[in-house]
């Protein structure tokens, strides 16, 4: 009898990685559409809730810009930038660090930092490519970004804690 755990190397569980890509594509398709960005707008700013779900709704995505061609394809970019970077920072952050430590707070601070610099990568981007970009709205969207993922990359955290390393 062994006194090792067996490897989890079957296809039952998702990867850490696959599973926090899979919550930030959720929260950016649900948080970010438009019938949740019209009722989180009517909730009271000034109320920690109201003021947090506001936020949730930062990566909105548009169908229609009301005449603003260029509003609508920073904010659709954004959105889409997002879901592709955290993807991508999830599966390149963690590979060295949960491959040395065992435990799943790699894995939940792995999925959160990934997804703090997802939201401020892919606010610079789109800003840079929106009308009339210049760095100081680059770096000004790169902040809101980077605040966006730091208070809600927690959710991307906790999801990445659901899958294997």
């Amino acid at each position: 009898m062994a006194l090792t755990n067996p490897s989890r190397t079957g296809g039952r569980y998702g990867t850490a990685a696959g599973t926090g890509a899979l919550a930030a594509l959720l929260l950016v398709a649900v948080c970010g559409s438009p019938a949740y960005v019209g009722w989180a707008a009517g909730t009271d700013p000034n109320s920690a809730g109201g003021w947090y779900l506001q936020l949730l709704s930062w990566p909105a995505w548009l169908f229609n810009g009301d005449g603003a061609t260029g509003n609508l394809l920073v904010a659709n970019l954004r959105a889409v930038l997002l879901v592709i970077l955290a993807a991508l920072f999830l599966y390149l952050l963690p590979t060295s660090q949960v491959a040395r430590v065992q435990g799943s707070g790699t894995q939940f601070f792995s999925g959160w930092a990934a997804y703090v610099l997802a939201g401020g990568f892919a606010s610079l981007i789109a800003a840079f490519l929106g009308p009339e970009p210049s760095l100081l709205t680059a770096i000004q969207a790169g902040g809101a970004g980077a605040t966006y993922g730091f208070l809600s990359g927690w959710i991307i955290g906790a999801a990445s804690l659901g899958g294997r390393a």
